[in-house]
């Protein structure tokens, strides 16, 4: 893939000429394609060009475009897959700098398409051609009424600040068309198709270096390119241009990924998750998510770090009620009011108005309007406040006799007052007409027609205050050895900063015994060879030995089980280690994706991690509080802190294990597949790895 160059998009996207290569007044691509550029109002150049020339569109059509005999900017082209290669020889010979491939039949097509795609973008490339698509519906540049697209549009709206990015151009048509529902405004919306040459990242870049877009709508099937990736969500994170994405399917992840527990544990798409947790992206799972989180935060911004709940207000008892209990579901904060807050609430409005949050206004506000503006200067004073919601649905049309007016009127009143962001949301999901939207302008109000669902969502987005930092593109350097063994494992562990359970590694009964008297207690035996990762399958652990002569039994035992059943295993020794018996066990891997690289997973360890599946992951490096942070996500976190009377975990030191586990699987270098520690057990002798695991390609 060419390297992006933002530059190189203004030859495409900011054209002052375009011709329509293929053009047929039979053509529903071609008749749309030129009314959209006609009703859209672009006042540059359009030629229509076909081998028969002709009237087509009730405009005169030249033969090729050379023959055109002016400057022509981009070139749309829809003509077969067949004939595609021998018209870059008529466009090179035109200058054309730029072409939309609207024709399909390439690398959606299997391996033989895939071939001819190739060929394509070889021979665009040779002449100097830059291409969207193939398999593309093209573009629309709202901002300067240029829309080199294929399917009927909808004429621009005022104020745009939503740019939308899909690589399919189906999605593309229907999300314009329902943001246009909603009075969503877009500066651009752009198709990649199959990015034979432009990708999905250059688009986002460019956008990013663009003053107008203050948020990205962006639909993606697949990351072809992951390094371009990373580098385009960070340009738009450093120019405040949050990305939320819709993705489908999951990162084709290794086979052999799979064969450790962490591959299997949190499933591909976890690491795409936690790739946007890296990088500031917001991910939504729905089409209508896509658009009214996007269209949210271009108008509202992201509140962070440091941010607080949302204080929500409404006319309707029950309507807080569920609010509650969505917001419960989605892990958005709805705080408690302080004790002053709710005093002022109940000094000013009705007395049969209970002063909480979600605040019900009740009828009182239908009597009084000038009730929601008080409501909403004593509501967002909280300290607990970050932002402010009021429930009311704008009227399609101005209702005649104002009510509803008066009450937006105290509803902007309130906002206009308050240091906190604030904004309106309909009740239910309703199209916000243009009437509608030009109200919501007159009194300065952010609103969305979303309804409370998807509107509280992207609240949690809004007001989520999780710092992110920049993917390292620094590689460790590899150890110079691959532990293998357990011990080996573990003490590679300790170089790198993790605690990790005493050890004494012994070669006969007597040595058994004597570890055993040094270590002063129960102890347990496990047998060392890295040809043996289950143990106990072939009677290779043997646990709560007591005493100098039950160890050096043990030993023998164990040697005489493991020669049985696993005769061809070379045997290291026996590890004879203190007993563990109380503590909370932890679960900590690693696993490489092959898009992302290193990935560190944490969940409850021994048979919980399989049986629940309660797990976080991050991509590596992680911080301390990455780590405390992915503690905190665990369903099971709760039995971290003292869970009916049991020992209170210190999560910090159990965050520098996680860390020094990260750092360890790092410095392996890239060959590691898998780095397993399970169990770390949290207990009154602190927080000690006990087993370890690493599986190599």
């Amino acid at each position: 893939m060419p390297t992006a160059n933002t530059s190189d998009l203004n030859c495409l996207l900011q054209p002052r000429s375009i011709a329509l290569v293929g053009a047929k007044d039979r053509s529903v691509w071609s008749v749309s394609a030129f009314e959209n550029l006609k009703r859209g109002g672009f006042d540059g150049d359009i030629y229509l060009i076909n081998p028969k020339g002709g009237i087509i569109h009730g405009m005169e059509a030249h033969t090729s475009c050379v023959a055109v005999g002016a400057r022509i900017d981009v070139a749309l082209l829809m003509v077969p897959e067949s004939v595609l290669l021998d018209t870059f020889d008529d466009l090179h010979s035109a200058g054309v700098k730029a072409a939309v491939i609207l024709s399909a039949g390439f690398a959606e097509a299997g391996e033989e398409g895939q071939k001819k795609q190739q060929a394509m973008a070889e021979k665009a490339r040779a002449v100097g051609i830059r291409l969207l698509g193939p398999n593309c519906l093209g573009f629309a540049n709202f901002l300067q009424k240029t829309t080199v697209w294929t399917t009927p549009l909808r004429r621009a709206q005022p104020s745009p600040a939503v740019a939308l990015v899909s690589q399919s151009g189906a999605l593309a048509s229907q999300l314009e068309q329902f943001a246009y529902q909603q009075r969503v405004a877009l500066t651009h919306m752009i198709s990649t198709g199959n990015e034979a040459d432009i990708s999905v990242a250059e688009v986002i870049e460019y956008l990013s270096a663009q003053d107008e877009p203050k948020a990205i709508a962006l639909f993606l099937e697949s990351v072809r390119d992951p390094a371009a990736f990373i580098r385009a969500a960070e340009a738009a994170k450093a120019a405040g241009k949050t990305i939320v994405v819709l993705k489908v399917g999951s990162s084709e992840a290794a086979a052999k990924a799979a064969q450790a527990h962490t591959g299997s544990l949190v499933g591909d798409d976890a690491v795409f998750n936690a790739l946007c947790k890296k990088l500031g992206i917001v991910r939504v799972h729905s089409l209508e998510q896509l658009i009214v989180t996007t269209d949210l935060i271009a108008q509202f911004g992201r509140i962070k770090p440091g941010a607080k709940g949302l204080a929500l207000l409404a006319m309707s008892g029950g309507l807080c009620e569920i609010a509650v209990d969505q917001a419960e579901e989605l892990g958005l904060c709805i705080p408690e009011l302080s004790a002053s807050t709710k005093q002022a609430l109940a000094d000013a409005l009705p007395s049969f108005a209970t002063p909480n949050n979600p605040l019900d206004l009740t009828g009182g506000a239908m009597v009084d309007p000038g009730l929601i503006s008080t409501a909403i200067e004593i509501i967002a004073k909280d300290p607990a406040v970050g932002a402010v919601g009021f429930v009311f649905d704008i009227p399609a049309k101005d209702d005649k006799r104002g009510f509803a007016r008066s009450f937006i009127k105290e509803v902007s009143s309130g906002f206009q007052r308050i240091s906190v962001p604030g904004l309106m949301l309909s009740h239910t999901f309703n199209a916000v007409s243009s009437e509608a939207r030009s109200m919501a302008d007159e009194y300065k109000l952010i609103y969305s027609g979303g309804g409370l669902n998807h509107t509280l969502t992207a609240l949690h987005k809004i007001l989520d205050d999780r710092e992110t930092s920049a993917i390292s593109n620094t590689i460790a350097a590899a150890h110079h050895a691959r532990p293998n063994s357990e011990r080996a494992v573990l003490d590679f562990l300790a170089e790198n900063g993790a605690k990790v359970i005493p050890a004494h590694i012994v070669n006969s009964a007597d040595e058994a015994a004597a570890a055993a008297t040094t270590l002063a207690a129960p102890v347990v035996l496990k047998i060392l060879s890295e040809n043996i990762q289950h143990k106990t399958e072939v009677g290779g652990v043997l646990l709560n030995i007591a005493g100098a002569q039950a160890a050096a039994d043990a030993y023998e035992q164990i040697i005489a089980s493991v020669s049985t059943k696993a005769p061809n295993a070379k045997i290291e020794g026996v590890i004879v280690s203190p007993m563990r018996c109380k503590g909370l066990e932890i679960f900590v891997g690693t696993m490489k994706d092959p898009q992302w690289g290193q990935a560190i997973t944490v969940g409850l360890g021994g048979i919980w991690v399989e049986a629940l599946k309660d797990t976080s992951l991050r991509l590596l490096p992680v911080t301390e509080k990455d780590a405390k942070e992915m503690l905190s996500e665990l369903r099971g976190g709760v039995l971290l802190d003292g869970f009916r009377g049991a020992p209170v975990v210190d999560r910090n030191e159990l965050a520098k294990t996680i860390v020094a586990i990260g750092n360890a699987a790092l410095a392996l270098g890239p060959d590691l597949v898998s780095l397993e520690v399970n169990p770390i057990l949290a207990s009154e002798h602190g927080i000690e790895a006990l087993d370890g695991l690493a599986i190599w390609e």
